[in-house]
């Protein structure tokens, strides 16, 4: 189990109205959320709002390799995120964003920093036509601190235009974490609802996930950033 990383907060991107009838989507509960894989005109009507900024943390590490499995055949729960990158000012989807995630495995462990050695949980991806980014990876653990995230920054021709991370729904890691190999790291001791980063913005960072005939949990989030310059 690794220290617990340091909670200072980054610059604050509030979410703020960034197209007409914002201020109604802004009420919407799917706010910043999408079902399954979804679609541009999905993410444009839920997400025409800026993704609230978030710590990067201790972890970040650059020079990820670009590519969609990042699990490194890391034991766990499989995880498809799908993840929906907006212009915020038009609603409209952005091709060729650079994506870059990295969390912890199921025992709370980073790759490449520490003393932990490999690239595992860790990579990037560009975003297709329809503004969407996938990866393939595994449920991740807990360490003392936090509450169970994914960090994320995303790229636009270059510039770094957000860095936030992304949450998961207490009740369903509950669900995950009954069985192996999670099952056996002990009771997670920081729940969303004490988690200081989470109260900062998570709940618009809330992954919506559906669980697949394979077992496998699929889960989507549209990001709306502000292009640089």
């Amino acid at each position: 189990m690794i220290s617990p990383p340091n909670l200072l907060m980054t610059r604050g991107r509030a979410l703020v109205n960034a197209c007409a009838g914002a201020a109604a989507v802004a009420a919407s509960p799917l706010l910043g959320r999408l079902t399954g894989a979804g679609s541009a005109a999905e993410a444009a009507s839920v997400a025409c709002v800026l993704t609230p900024e978030l710590t990067e943390g201790p972890y970040f590490l650059s020079g990820d390799k670009l590519r969609r499995n990042i699990a490194e055949k890391r034991p766990g729960t499989p995880l498809t995120l799908n993840l929906s990158v907006l212009d915020s000012s038009t609603c409209k989807p952005i091709t060729g964003a650079a994506v870059d995630i990295w969390h912890c495995d199921a025992g709370g462990t980073y790759s490449g920093v520490s003393g932990n050695t490999g690239r595992f949980l860790r990579g990037i991806q560009k975003t297709n036509a329809k503004g969407i980014a996938s990866f393939d990876t595994v449920y991740p653990g807990w360490y003392q601190g936090r509450t169970v995230h994914i960090h994320v920054k995303v790229y636009v021709g270059g510039n770094e235009v957000h860095t936030g991370q992304l949450f998961f729904a207490d009740t369903l890691t509950d669900a995950v974490y009954r069985k192996a190999p999670y099952s056996g790291g002990g009771t997670r001791t920081t729940r969303n609802v004490n988690d200081r980063i989470f109260s900062a913005g998570g709940a618009s960072s809330l992954l919506r996930l559906r669980k697949t005939a394979t077992g496998r949990y699929v889960g989507s989030l549209a990001l709306g950033v502000a292009r640089a310059g």
